[in-house]
């Protein structure tokens, strides 16, 4: 059976829109039909369903988890890079990192899809640790997606291809990666302050701890302008009094002059708990 054998119905694209907006939060808006049926194809082979329509009954009925794990992997975007807005990574060496002088603090990477931001970051503080001997700062990264397979593959670390060389220098790479095959692998002292962790962003952040800096950089795109207005709402809570939140560059969600104070430095913005 071919998977576009039975097209995707107007009564089944509006089910799936609700299934994934209840289950990740993701705003699916009107025509993006084809999304569904490139990203699900092959899940419809997968699990030998005759209709889209036959997929979507299955997601919104008690249980299948394995499925419904399967689907919003196939549904969320992971489109990342090394150093991306490299002035975000300025400004937390210039500006940032020297008001935590000798102290070692907590980072949060939310929706860091397969790693390259938490290992970016952990990067950066090598390179200012390197450039201030004798200071004891140091970080902890928390990182956390939706998605468990993406997960995986962030803790192993191995990158191919353009996913290995995209945002990133020649020197760099050989002083952040061990070479693999074909392929980069992050240096273990580099994997080190990571932790990676499954987390859903419309649910709980409570069991993460509190956090001296938050990136939550081209996620929020993706949800609706009251999702977007509580999630900005309880990473405020989220974050240590004067904590720093970095956003994707053309994201302005609702809430953040009630919560945070806007700054500029270095060609980037961040945003301080008020």
């Amino acid at each position: 059976m071919l998977h576009n054998a039975k097209p995707l119905k107007p009564e089944d694209y509006r089910a799936f829109q609700t299934f994934l907006e209840e289950s990740s939060g993701i705003v699916l808006g009107a025509g993006k039909e084809y999304l569904v049926t490139s990203r699900l194809g092959n899940i419809l082979n997968e699990f030998k369903f005759d209709s889209y329509a036959d997929l979507i009954k299955q997601l919104l009925s008690f249980g299948h988890s394995q499925l419904k794990t399967r689907v919003i992997d196939a549904m969320t975007t992971n489109e990342t890079f090394w150093f991306r807005d490299v002035a975000h990574f300025n400004i937390l060496k210039s500006v940032i990192y020297p008001e935590f002088s000798n102290r070692r603090i907590r980072i949060w990477s939310a929706a860091c899809s397969s790693g390259q931001e938490p290992y970016t970051l952990s990067m950066n503080i090598t390179d200012y640790k390197a450039s201030k001997p004798g200071d004891r700062f140091d970080a902890e990264i928390v990182a956390t997606d939706i998605s468990t397979t993406i997960l995986q593959e962030a803790r192993i670390g191995k990158y191919c291809g353009l996913s290995a060389s995209r945002g990133v220098e020649p020197a760099q790479i050989d002083k952040f990666f061990n070479k693999v095959d074909n392929c980069v692998q992050v240096k273990p002292e580099i994997k080190a302050r990571v932790n990676f962790r499954e987390l859903n962003l419309t649910q709980s952040y409570s069991s993460l701890g509190r956090f001296d800096i938050v990136f939550c950089r081209n996620v929020l795109i993706y949800f609706s302008a009251e999702m977007k207005f509580d999630i900005i709402q309880r990473i405020s809570q989220s974050l240590n009094p004067g904590g720093y939140l970095f956003l994707g560059s053309t994201e302005a969600p609702p809430g953040l002059k009630d919560f945070f104070t806007m700054k500029s430095a270095l060609g980037g913005i961040v945003y301080q708990k008020k």
